[in-house]
């Protein structure tokens, strides 16, 4: 196991600096010896990073495990390049033992090359002398017979036995530059190994510091020039949910948003448009990033509304040259085209916003471009960027391996794309509600009053690519504009909003202040008015449909004693769920809501005293509430926040889509909340 575990070291070390590496890229590898169970003879091993995984974060669970001897064999029946894909099924027969993951296309280069240490990686300073035009004199002029270089090929068989090849012939080498590609390297142990990798990255980083030109990128172009870091994140927020409708024509996306420093200097260059054009080179960046991205070129302070206009007309444009681009290229066999939308979208003097089925992949696919800027920054400096053919981008994008790896993802689940805003949500009623849409795949934006509780309620649902807090007063109509902008740079937009922020003071009529309905009235009714304006405006720019849901109340149908205000601003609630849901209708946006009643665990309205004053009205003791509330029901069972969040999931979730201006009541059967 020593081997093993000296393998998830060095990768899991490599893969941490992303100077090395990007997510999900590359693989490392390591061969040695085992008794097999079997025959109790020892037999050589291959242990290498399965199809997909990560280095940084490698367990011995993502390694395939094949027997060398029969991988070795295979280049006895190699039928050749033009049908070297065949090889790939192949592995499955070398395998070794049980579980496990499955080999990656790259699996041939590591069991190949004699060495026994294997790195193959995708450094920004190694990419940039891969996409170099004069690539091979670089390469020499930096390391000397040290590093060789290969010419671009598919990653598969042949390439494996190309490097091969160039090891055995050239025993001074640590390694070599992979054409349009990356590098790799190899070593007699781990550590050699990895030095020879590192030796390859530093050395084509200092020989680009030493060599480069001081403005790769062409001057600046003043139109272009970053706006200051309030006035482009307002101008990012209002664009985020018009770009991302568009990037979901064909299937819903979820986006994110980067404004650093290498983008923004990129976009504000003069050969931006040039290079952007050329499109990505590195298989890894491209799969993620789509063969080029999408480029407006307006000013950064341009009106808003000629900048949409130009978005718009350049979005059609995109569509119909991706559709070209498949058309040129593909073959009868070839998988179907997966959308014509971008992937990423250049704003200049705003950023850069990527997208995908969920937050990871869209983060993940703003990650890959950065790295593709760094590539071409690189490769300008010191000669011209040169990008590998289209025709070869194409049969690596729709390649059938590739698409073989896309249908072993796990099916999403029924939330995946959509992204939720929940106020009041740091506990009680919105914190359950919020877990329950994240648990079934929705991005989650946790809004309450306390901006650090919403903070700690978001990290307890999962990290920042699921769940988010942000401070939102609901009463104040720039805090309710702030915290919807906040989710469209956090995911794009906004496709569901649940009103729960709420309070209740349990006060009888003349004690009732005005203060005390001001209160009440201005977080529920004014309140839901003011998040549910907010977050339609967004919804009609993204033009994908929505949910709003109101948790209402049985107090909102119900007259009970001693509760004025709290029971006239949920009926308030409630009379705007079948106002909105009537204006509403015709952008596809559904308004529903939720009557709970005697919700008493978990809830912070009765913690904060409201369950006291309950409990003085109905002559009970307060911890006998939530006894006492199930008592009068017909189920005879206690309401809890999990159910008021079940029933919110119903109304959104993909059963009820025909179904708007509703509510349902949560309180175990109440003939007091009856809607009949």
């Amino acid at each position: 196991m020593s081997t093993v575990d000296d393998l998830i070291t060095r990768s899991n070390r490599l893969g941490a600096d992303k100077r090395n590496t990007n997510f999900a890229g590359g693989n490392t590898s390591a061969k040695g010896t085992e008794s097999d169970p079997v025959t109790g003879h020892d037999v050589e091993l291959l242990w290498v990073k399965g199809s997909g995984g990560d280095l940084g974060t490698l367990t011995p669970g993502g390694l395939a495990v094949l027997r060398l001897d029969r991988l070795r064999a295979m280049a006895g029946t190699y039928p050749g390049v033009e049908e070297e894909d065949v090889m790939v099924e192949r592995f499955d027969y070398c395998l070794h033992g049980r579980g496990g993951a499955a080999p990656s296309i790259d699996t041939a280069m590591h069991g190949l090359v004699d060495a026994a240490h294997v790195d193959h990686l995708h450094p920004d300073a190694g990419i940039a002398f891969a996409t170099a035009a004069d690539g091979p004199a670089l390469t020499e002029a930096a390391f000397g017979d040290r590093v060789a270089w290969v010419d671009w090929r598919r990653p598969g068989f042949q390439l494996g036995l190309d490097i091969a090849a160039i090891k055995a012939a050239n025993p001074q080498a640590i390694g070599c530059i992979l054409g349009g590609h990356g590098i790799t390297a190899w070593g007699d142990t781990s550590e050699a190994c990895e030095a020879n990798s590192l030796e390859i990255i530093n050395g084509c980083e200092a020989y680009l510091a030493e060599h480069g030109r001081p403005a790769p990128f062409g001057d600046r172009v003043a139109q272009w020039a970053p706006l200051g870091p309030e006035a482009r994140r307002a101008r990012a927020a209002a664009l985020a949910p018009v770009i991302r409708g568009l990037a979901s024509t064909d299937h819903r996306q979820v986006g994110h948003f980067t404004d650093s420093t290498e983008v923004l200097d990129f976009l504000a260059s003069e050969q931006m448009p040039r290079l952007a054009a050329l499109g990505t080179s590195c298989p890894d960046h491209f799969l993620r990033t789509k063969v080029r991205p999408l480029v407006l070129e307006t000013g950064a302070e341009d009106p808003l509304e000629d900048v949409i206009a130009h978005l718009r007309e350049r979005h059609a444009a995109y569509r119909d040259e991706y559709r070209s681009y498949y058309e040129r290229y593909a073959e009868p066999d070839s998988p179907a085209i997966r959308g014509a939308d971008p992937a990423i979208v250049l704003v200049p003097g705003v950023g850069m916003f990527s997208f995908g089925a969920d937050k990871q992949t869209a983060r993940v696919a703003g990650e890959f471009y950065v790295n593709a800027i760094n590539v071409m920054r690189g490769a300008e400096a010191v000669s011209t960027y040169r990008p590998i053919e289209e025709s070869e981008k194409f049969r690596i994008e729709y390649w059938s391996l590739e698409e073989a790896k896309l249908q072993r993802r796990p099916k999403p689940k029924t939330l995946a794309g959509r992204i939720a805003l929940v106020t009041g949500a740091a506990g009680g009623i919105g914190k359950a509600t919020a877990a329950r849409l994240a648990a079934e795949g929705a991005c989650v934006v946790i809004a309450d009053l306390d901006a650090e509780k919403a903070r700690a309620a978001a990290a307890e649902i999962g990290s920042s690519d699921v769940a988010v807090g942000v401070s939102c007063n609901v009463t104040d109509e720039a805090a309710v504009a702030a915290a919807l902008g906040e989710a469209a740079l956090a995911f794009g937009g906004v496709d569901l909003v649940v009103n729960n922020a709420g309070l209740s003071l349990s006060k009888a009529l003349l004690d009732t202040t005005a203060a005390d309905w001001d209160l009440q009235h201005d977080v529920m009714a004014k309140g839901s008015f003011l998040v549910s304006r907010e977050a339609a405006r967004t919804m009609i720019d993204q033009g994908l449909g929505g949910d709003i849901v109101y948790i209402a109340s049985k107090n909102s149908v119900f007259a009970g004693p001693n509760n004025i205000a709290y029971s006239a601003t949920k009926a308030d609630q409630a009379h705007q769920v079948r106002l909105l849901a009537a204006e509403l209708g015709e952008h596809g946006i559904r308004v529903n809501g939720v009557n709970p009643d005697g919700v008493v665990r978990g809830s912070g309205i009765f913690a904060g005293g409201w369950g006291a004053q309950r409990a003085a009205v109905y002559g009970v003791k307060e911890e006998e509430l939530g006894e006492y509330y199930a008592g009068r029901t017909l189920l005879k069972r206690e309401v809890l926040p999990s159910s008021v969040a079940d029933a919110v999931y119903a109304l959104v979730g993909p059963d009820l889509g025909l179904t708007t201006g509703v509510h349902i009541p949560v309180d175990s059967g109440n003939p007091q909340g009856f809607l009949r």
